[in-house]
């Protein structure tokens, strides 16, 4: 009995609480990052922000949530109630369960699993799902045309990101998320004379595909100028809106919490997730926590700085630009670190090794 308890029964119990930890972090996160977002958007065309609810407006997501969930939820008379019902739950814990192999320190992951990527690829795939149900069951066609717009550009920039995500693999040489912040400890600035610096991190070596990276993500999450979408000028609200109350709440909670997810792999691929890019200083998780947050920001300076694309424009971008560019690096580094061309020079440093 108590070697089924220790082997089964803790690591499960262990595994159940880490999960709770991680739903209740990341729900604040989202309601700070959503006041964020708002705060720097309102600073940027100078105007206030929330300032009303709590200190410096600091408990107005609360007050949102707080609105969201005592509205009463209307449901279309023609929808697809349990459909339309799922969608949302479907985006949400789609989202959360991208985290699970996040690592925010050495040793600080729910699974550290050695195939972290492909499950993170797998699990951001699946969440155009929720997305293509949303607008479905909705049964009318803004919704509809809003879903089939998004499932199209989630599509057409994960192929992108796929791209990327192989030149870090061929650069780093493994799928777990901790090997590859481990290995951006050794590169550039070690040969340079400068040991644990930031020159030492992917940005450097794959400086093209940390910016299409970069830009993939901000189409990936519907973030502007690609929110098509949700496109008020021609869509309303995009596939959300038929939604009210908790079931809108779902789903935007959903997408914030990707476009955090999106902060903390730009954080780990190219910027040495809890690295300190400081020598005297130590690593630690909040060097990975001040890293996504200022990815963050710089997500919602694009929001409140750049105009909106077309779509025609948004797709050409997609495929006719970040595939054959981020193809033709891919085929970069794999003949240097196949062929070790000028010596193995280059290819080392590529190699970070």
């Amino acid at each position: 009995m108590d070697t089924f308890f220790s082997f089964y029964v803790l690591p499960a119990l262990i595994i159940l609480l880490k999960s709770v930890v991680l739903i209740v972090v990341l729900l604040i996160f989202v309601a700070y990052i959503l006041y964020a977002d708002r705060k720097i958007w309102a600073a940027v065309q100078l105007r206030r922000g929330p300032n009303v609810v709590g200190p410096w407006g600091l408990l107005q997501a609360f007050a949102d949530l707080l609105k969201f969930v005592f509205k009463e939820p209307v449901i279309p008379s023609g929808a697809n109630k349990g459909v339309f019902l799922l969608a949302p739950v479907v985006s949400a814990v789609l989202a959360i369960a991208a985290w699970a192999v996040i690592p925010v320190s050495e040793g600080w992951a729910i699974a550290n699993i050695n195939v972290g990527i492909l499950y993170v690829f797998a699990i951001s795939s699946l969440e155009v799902y929720g997305v293509i149900m949303g607008g479905w069951a909705s049964n009318s066609k803004y919704p509809f045309l809003g879903a089939l717009r998004s499932a199209a550009q989630m599509v057409s920039y994960e192929v992108s990101i796929g791209f990327v995500i192989v030149c870090v693999l061929l650069t780093v040489g493994s799928l777990n998320l901790t090997d590859i912040v481990l290995s951006q400890g050794d590169g550039i600035g070690t040969r340079l004379g400068l040991p644990n610096t930031f020159l030492d991190w992917n940005w450097l070596v794959l400086f093209p595909m940390f910016v299409i990276f970069f830009i993939s993500a901000l189409a990936e999450t519907n973030r502007p100028p690609f929110d098509l979408p949700e496109a008020e000028s021609e869509l309303v609200a995009g596939f959300m809106v038929e939604y009210s109350s908790t079931p809108y709440l779902l789903f935007m909670a959903g997408e914030y919490i990707a476009i955090f997810l999106m902060c903390a792999l730009i954080s780990v691929f190219f910027f040495g997730g809890w690295l300190s890019p400081v020598p005297f200083i130590a690593d630690g998780w909040w060097w990975m926590v001040a890293k996504m947050w200022a990815w963050f920001f710089m997500f919602a300076m694009v929001k409140a700085i750049v105009p909106r694309y077309r779509y025609d424009q948004l797709m050409r971008i997609g495929w006719k630009v970040f595939l054959p560019l981020s193809l033709g690096w891919v085929v970069l580094v794999a003949f240097l670190a196949k062929f070790e061309v000028l010596g193995g020079f280059w290819a080392r440093w590529a190699m970070g090794g």
